[in-house]
């Protein structure tokens, strides 16, 4: 019985199947995680998805912010842009179904026994595991509200980007999502930037969230990320596993195995057919 991690598939429905194959992945007994970032920019999110769900139990993801604007797309509030290569899953008689099931998935799942976390972008560096669990918690009670589009209309935007007492819950649920599926780089007062997507290399200034001085979470945990395709899988904590190695830019999926830490990586095919 194991469990299976793949970096931001992003559509990449192709190189996933293969890498299921490769490793024999059986649902009866085995489970895959999703970094996030199931669909948008690769040609097959709806298999995708449709795979997911079909996987029952065995097939999980934390949210990525691709996951969550869809929904704001589905919604009608947001516009798909034509890159993303969403119109085949917004034109499926089963949409509905699949942000159903979205708003099911967490934002960040801890596996205890291995202490373990994932989240698709990271986590702060004050937080600690009491705060990062409730954090997460609040935003997916409010996803899996009947009103939940209330929400996603406010999520939007770079504020707030710092966490202080002062937030109100509202603004405590956006830092999250922001924190949780956007993060990259940080300021050395530990508000978030968004403007700054390349390598630690390139940071200027920046300090990548996994860099931060004095990190809690990274201390004791292992912590499973994605949404960061420059890092080119690279992190240079001992703790931290970044699995986004940019199938959908050319690069490669990769799946992660949680009992021995063992990788597999598939490049991208060529023969990918369309949704």
């Amino acid at each position: 019985m194991a469990k299976y991690f793949v970096g931001d598939i992003q559509g990449c429905y192709a190189e996933l199947a293969r890498l299921l194959d490769a490793v024999r992945f059986d649902p009866a007994k085995d489970t895959l995680w999703g970094c996030g970032d199931l669909i948008a920019r690769g040609p097959g999110s709806l298999k995708v998805l449709r795979l997911f769900r079909e996987l029952g139990p065995a097939g999980r993801t934390v949210l990525g912010n691709h996951d969550l604007h869809l929904m704001a797309v589905a919604a009608g509030l947001k516009r798909s842009k034509p890159k993303d290569q969403l119109q085949a899953l917004l034109d499926a008689p089963d949409l509905a179904d699949h942000i159903h099931w979205l708003r099911q998935q967490p934002l960040l799942k801890h596996f205890r026994k291995r202490a373990v976390l994932l989240s698709h972008a990271g986590l702060p560096p004050h937080w600690s595991l009491t705060t990062a669990l409730q954090r997460a918690q609040a935003v997916s009670d409010t996803l899996k509200q009947d009103n939940y589009l209330h929400f996603i209309r406010q999520m939007y935007g770079e504020k707030p980007d710092c966490d202080t007492p002062t937030l109100s819950p509202l603004e405590q649920q956006i830092y999250t999502v922001n924190a949780l599926t956007r993060m990259r780089f940080l300021h050395p007062d530990a508000r978030l930037d968004f403007a700054c997507k390349t390598g630690p290399e390139h940071s200027m200034g920046l300090v990548p969230w996994f860099r931060y001085p004095g990190h809690i979470l990274l201390q004791s945990h292992r912590v499973v990320f994605g949404h960061w395709a420059a890092l080119e899988g690279r992190c240079d904590h001992p703790n931290g596993r970044a699995l986004d190695t940019g199938c959908c830019w050319g690069g490669s999926l990769t799946l992660w195995r949680m009992k021995d830490e063992q990788y597999w990586h598939q490049p991208p095919l060529t023969d990918i057919e369309p949704n």
